[in-house]
């Protein structure tokens, strides 16, 4: 799968080509960013309020995600409303605001580093190749989207509510598999907490 993926965008040979087929690596890309979680809470630094204010905003990106989760049908259906209307990617937003949250909560120069490093490694290339297979299976509805929507992170509020699918939590928790990733978020957050001395 992750060769395939590569070789669809092209992978170039040598040493390039083994990090382009890192870098399209999905189970890769979630593994190490689900790992970055108690790794993060491991070298938490004590600070009270950076921790909740991050836990919050880790929070608030699950919830964002279990939203955006509800409402999409992959490769089947583009969605283009709710949270679709506000960015291509809302699962990788929710994603940058779990990781972002953790890491602010964690408060290690060390941790830091390596999450930037991650997100830069990592999501570039997941969005492009996103973005490329939506683009072949959707074709213009694609291209007449995308143009005035960006990929991760809103320019202006431009929402639209739901047209394309009413949200369902079953779609979200159990076929897009966020009940699992949500409790491990919470997990990892009362790990965190605990080594941050709030428990």
């Amino acid at each position: 799968m992750a060769g395939n993926r590569a070789e669809k965008m092209g992978a170039r040979t040598g040493l390039a080509g083994t990090l382009d087929r890192l870098r399209y690596h999905e189970p890769s890309r979630q593994g190490v960013g689900l790992l970055l979680l108690p790794v993060c809470a491991w070298f938490a630094a004590p600070g009270e309020y950076r921790v909740l204010i991050g836990l919050l905003i880790a929070i608030a990106g699950q919830v964002w995600r279990i939203y955006a989760a509800g409402v999409i049908y992959k490769n089947k259906q583009l969605a283009t409303t709710g949270a679709y209307s506000l960015v291509r990617h809302p699962l990788y937003l929710g994603n940058f605001l779990i990781l972002g949250g953790f890491t602010l909560a964690g408060a290690n120069v060390a941790v830091s580093v390596a999450v930037v490093l991650f997100l830069l490694f990592y999501y570039p290339a997941a969005i492009r190749y996103e973005d490329t297979k939506l683009e072949g299976i959707f074709a213009d509805d694609w291209r007449a989207w995308s143009k005035n929507t960006p990929a991760v992170f809103p320019g202006r509020w431009r929402w639209v509510a739901n047209k394309d699918a009413e949200w369902s939590a079953r779609q979200s928790l159990s076929r897009n598999g966020e009940l699992p990733i949500s409790v491990y978020v919470l997990l990892c957050a009362g790990f965190l907490m605990q080594r941050a001395g709030l428990m």
